[in-house]
């Protein structure tokens, strides 16, 4: 066995130390190029990435996504605007931007993969934060709480005091399809036959004309319903069963514009704007009269 030994300027198999520095150097310049092109990389990655907060103020626009047919929250006039709860509050975000507020109905069953495809910059509709919304995309710290409650027809007002009760086979029970109330029907009266209606107009209507038992869904709009259309048709089941905090949602990966959501919540709750708001959609019904 032998040893290379460098001695001098020359290593015993004849290799020299000039060459063996020119290997160096030139492994020097090899890794200089790969830090090179990882930095341009880097640099051309953020600069595609703008958060959204930049694209809106360079925009001047908020683009908001819901679905017009969830009252109090957004619904349509009848000159065709869109109104509502989260209309309100979305423009009151705007304004604290600086900004216009466009809004594009949107079915719900597509709703959050048109966000994250960049249909728009915001989810505000009523939507409940729930975990498996969560592995899509980020939401805002909660801006109100509802819960499932139930309307039922008038001929079971008497045999029927709570939810548990229509867990029996003999019951049709209703919701809007892909909502949580869908799930708390699965969930928690699964007995039941269970049918999903398009919309929570539909579900309503069937139940006033007598073709389901029930119907599950958020308690605002459940308690219009009772006191609207179904006034003296259907009976209000008015304490919740779930616990629904609804939040606005966001694409993942922008802290940005979440940490500017969070924020803006947290101004117009301590400056009567959110009380505001809230009373005119909440504790007042005469936004009725431009819907009906």
């Amino acid at each position: 066995m032998s040893i290379n030994i460098i001695k001098g300027d020359v290593m015993s198999d004849g290799f020299g130390i000039t060459e063996f520095n020119q290997i160096g150097g030139f492994m020097k310049r090899i890794m200089w190029a790969l830090l090179s092109v990882m930095l341009v990389f880097t640099m051309s990655t953020t600069a595609v990435a703008e958060d959204v907060l930049d694209t809106i103020m360079k925009r001047g626009t908020l683009i908001v996504g819901l679905e017009a047919g969830y009252m109090p929250f957004e619904m349509r006039d009848k000159k065709g605007n869109i109104i509502g709860f989260d209309v309100d509050m979305t423009t009151a975000m705007a304004k604290a931007m600086g900004v216009k507020v466009e809004y594009v109905n949107t079915n719900w069953d597509g709703i959050i993969g048109a966000l994250t495809t960049n249909k728009f910059d915001i989810i505000a509709s009523g939507m409940t934060i729930t975990q498996g919304r969560n592995l899509r995309v980020n939401f805002s710290s909660p801006y109100i709480t509802v819960g499932q409650t139930v309307l039922l027809s008038n001929k079971l007002a008497k045999k029927i005091k709570s939810y548990k009760q229509l867990n029996n086979p003999k019951y049709t029970v209703a919701s809007k399809l892909g909502t949580t109330g869908e799930q708390a029907v699965k969930r928690m009266i699964p007995r039941a036959k269970y049918l999903a209606y398009e919309t929570e107009q539909d579900g309503t209507m069937e139940l006033i004309n007598g073709r389901v038992d029930a119907f599950v869904y958020d308690l605002p709009f459940n308690a219009i319903m009772a006191g609207s259309k179904g006034k003296g048709k259907i009976v209000h089941l008015d304490k919740p069963f779930t616990f629904e905090p609804l939040g606005w949602a966001i694409r993942r990966d922008d802290p940005n514009f979440l940490n500017w959501l969070n924020n803006f919540m947290y101004q117009i709750r301590n400056d009567g704007t959110y009380d505001q708001i809230y009373a005119k959609w909440f504790k007042n019904t005469d936004w009725l009269k431009e819907v009906q």
